[in-house]
């Protein structure tokens, strides 16, 4: 299996340095190739702007979205989007791993799906078989792929669980896991969180890199999360749940079957 390890962390001498290292170590242990695309240590140029198209009229106004669908076609995209889109397509299972800054994950990370998922690669493909609706939620050119977060928070798990002053964890990571990956296509297994990332000693760290390890050797196995796919009749010609699923209930939960 070809695994790419996206590390969204300044510091490779982190808690998060050290679980990359013992998370890639296992899974070559298990036969994986892996890539990695450590965002800080590339430098990664994390705004979208009319620099990620080369040779465009730099006197017009951007319009993203279009620009990025005729590059993405020609192939004349920015190198390094390139070089990471090429990566993404050689992938059979992405490891995105981040620690949660102020309830989401840091820019940097932001601006790599940003400019990395352009139009024509991770969004605004035709539905052959539903006129007018795109391939997406499930389907797509990603679709078969599969992700996994591994990310670090300086929260308790009980304040980051369902009553919890920092709000559920689960609906903290759906933009990302939901609004982003499952949106392009790729399935999303449960994220592993690690709590308390900032009062980790020795023995600590011991159970987390045990529990990485154990995540990463079920990493092809492991059932995603059931997500809803939306044109396979689940919703409406508004992109609305049909009454009959979930009924009575709302919020981002009645997302997953």
């Amino acid at each position: 299996m070809n695994t790419l390890w996206v590390f969204a962390h300044p510091e490779a001498r982190s808690l998060n340095g050290s679980l990359r290292d013992e998370g890639i170590a296992r899974l070559r242990e298990n036969g994986h190739d892996v890539r990695v695309s450590d965002l800080y240590a590339m430098g990664w140029k994390a705004v979208a702007d009319g620099g990620d198209f080369p040779g465009r009229d730099p006197d017009a106004p951007v319009r993203y979205g279009p620009e990025s669908e005729a590059h993405q076609a020609s192939g004349a995209l920015s190198p390094d989007i390139l070089a990471e889109q090429e990566k993404i397509t050689w992938a059979d299972n992405l490891v995105i791993q981040f620690p949660l800054w102020w309830y989401a994950a840091p820019a940097i990370l932001k601006g790599w799906f940003d400019r990395v998922f352009t139009k024509g690669f991770g969004y605004g493909i035709a539905d052959p078989m539903h006129p007018g609706r795109t391939l997406r939620y499930g389907d797509g050119l990603l679709a078969g792929k599969r992700a996994m977060l591994v990310v670090t928070a300086g929260g308790r798990e009980a304040s980051l669980g369902p009553r919890g002053v920092n709000g559920s964890i689960d609906e903290l990571l759906f933009p990302i896991q939901h609004g982003l990956l499952w949106y392009v296509g790729i399935s999303v297994v449960p994220p592993l969180v690690h709590y308390g990332a900032n009062r980790v000693d020795a023995e600590a760290h011991a159970a987390l890199t045990k529990s990485l390890r154990a995540r990463l050797d079920g990493l092809e196995s492991e059932d995603p999360i059931p997500f809803r796919f939306q044109n396979r009749g689940d919703y409406d010609d508004d992109l609305v749940l049909e009454d009959h699923h979930a009924p009575g209930r709302s919020g981002l939960g009645i997302h997953v079957r």
